[in-house]
């Protein structure tokens, strides 16, 4: 053995060693974590199936392998994928059109969609997302919670509200005693045990429908195996594999900034899928992350391995199966309280601060705003992550084009002018370049000097041959200098080749 060779005792524990076996402290916080993310999903697992207009139990089963499946395969640790609201919103026509089995196959397409989509490294692209819309995302997340939250206080008996108000106050201040339980599961227990033993007449889990009460059976998809079959569920499966990925993705990093830890989004792209497939064929309705469910996971119960998210899917299924009828008494109002303290805890309070919109530019506030106005009004966090980003890069790009400007000097004797040009040439700051320039000057010789800028795309090559041609016109010789490597590579290949002139 070598001297370099850890000791006998690293090679048993090995670098890989889950830190729940050695620390009680964390196992105990995972899988209280887990039981509390597990009451949480069931209500609203149930809710997205009537959106998707599938019975209860697919979207309970839907919950139970993406939890189980994602937390070996996925990338993100401590992140929650289940049955949601967004995926839900697709599969609904084409489950209402063709039927369940064309919804479970589209569940599997989407799958296959996905891992090809992480192999081919569309995950890359989140590097592209700006800060502006991240957070944009995040309050808008808050707001959708909460707003999620309103059919369950309104038109309801009146012990709703003051269950609610109590739900909230043990959250807040029974960690001041003790963080040992998370404060959410206590707050859950503690009224379900008050409406039960006080016979208080509020609606409860079980009004949501009715709970399995055995495991999900793997099999293939009712329909045929013909390429009909195909083309009607592909734009589906596309469109909820494009879907998922854009709220896992986004959740994934939101989790990284919370934890200060890095994830592999590629692996979270390919775990996506393989937790789809899985979940398709044992008749579920797919999904992706869960964003409320991880905030509850992550911020309000500290969990941080995969532990977690394991149990919380494999809790989901025991409530269900074995304490059914005890979980169908729980009043919906404790898991209001659960997700408004979630909504308050997630939006980011120091965005909207006087003193932050102050100092922040004009362009970063709009497109936080129209990042959270998109998400709000269509309820689709992938359409406002979208249409913030593109705002985000026009914004870039007006900013970025009034840095483009151009200095004239003349020789002493006349005979020669050089425009000194500096700044990021592309198809913004180069459209007006062409007149910039003095095409009058008396001077035979026009020096172009580059030293300064650089020349990112073909608008901008397009741009300076028109100037050469212009200033040829008037019998001028032009010279363009200074290029640097790339932007001389680039002139080198298009210029004279962009237009029938050259």
């Amino acid at each position: 053995m070598s001297s370099s060779a850890p000791p006998p005792a690293a090679w048993l524990r090995g670098p890989r060693r889950p830190l729940w076996l050695s620390d009680p402290k964390v196992l105990r916080t995972e899988v209280l974590a887990g039981l509390v993310v597990a009451l949480a999903l069931i209500p609203e697992a149930i809710s997205f199936s009537i959106i998707a207009g599938v019975d209860p139990a697919v979207g309970l089963f839907a919950s139970f392998t993406m939890a189980v499946t994602i937390a070996v395969v996925g990338g993100r640790p401590a992140m929650i994928s289940a049955a949601t609201g967004a995926v839900a919103l697709v599969i609904a026509p084409l489950n209402r059109e063709h039927g369940f089995g064309h919804l479970v196959a589209a569940v599997i397409l989407a799958g296959v969609i996905q891992i090809a989509l992480g192999a081919l490294g569309v995950a890359k692209l989140m590097r592209f997302v700006p800060r502006s819309v991240m957070v944009g995302f995040v309050n808008s997340l808050a707001v959708l919670i909460f707003l999620a939250q309103v059919p369950e206080m309104t038109d309801v008996p009146w012990p709703v509200c003051p269950l609610i108000a109590a739900g909230l106050a043990l959250m807040v201040f029974f960690p001041k005693v003790t963080t040992v339980v998370p404060a959410p599961l206590v707050s859950i227990v503690i009224l379900t045990v008050v409406t039960v033993a006080a016979g208080i007449a509020v609606p409860t889990v079980g009004d949501k429908g009715d709970l399995p009460s055995a495991l999900p059976v793997p099999g293939l998809p009712d329909v045929p195996f013909t390429l009909d079959t195909l083309t009607t569920v592909a734009p589906y499966a596309l469109a909820m594999a494009l879907v998922g990925l854009m709220e896992s993705l986004m959740t994934a990093k939101l989790v990284d900034g919370i934890t200060d830890t890095h994830s592999s989004k590629t692996r979270e792209s390919v775990g996506q899928g393989v937790a789809n497939i899985v979940t398709g064929f044992f008749g579920g309705m797919g999904g992706c992350a869960m964003i409320g469910q991880t905030m509850i996971n992550v911020r309000v119960s500290g969990a941080r391995t995969r532990l977690s998210t394991f149990l919380a899917g494999a809790f989901l299924m025991v409530l269900c199966v074995v304490f059914g009828p005890v979980v169908s008494d729980i009043p919906m109002a404790a898991l209001v309280a659960v997700m408004v303290m979630v909504s308050v805890a997630t939006f980011d309070w120091h965005s909207v601060a006087p003193k932050t919109l102050r100092r922040m530019p004009a362009g970063e506030i709009t497109v936080m705003v129209v990042t959270v106005v998109c998400v709000v009004a269509t309820h689709n966090l992938a359409i406002g992550v979208v249409v913030g980003s593109v705002t985000a890069t026009v914004v870039f790009a007006k900013r970025v084009a009034h840095f483009a400007g151009v200095s004239s000097v003349t020789d002493p004797d006349g005979s020669t002018v050089v425009h000194r040009v500096t700044g990021e040439l592309f198809f913004a700051s180069s459209n007006d370049l062409v007149d910039r320039f003095d095409y009058t000057t008396e001077a035979d010789r026009v020096v172009i000097d580059l030293s300064a800028a650089h020349i990112w795309d073909a608008s901008s090559v397009a741009a300076l041959d028109a100037v050469e041609h212009k200033y040829a016109q008037r019998g001028k010789t032009v010279e363009i200098t200074g290029l640097n490597e790339a932007s001389a590579r680039l002139h080198g290949t298009l210029s004279g080749e962009l237009t029938g002139s050259g």
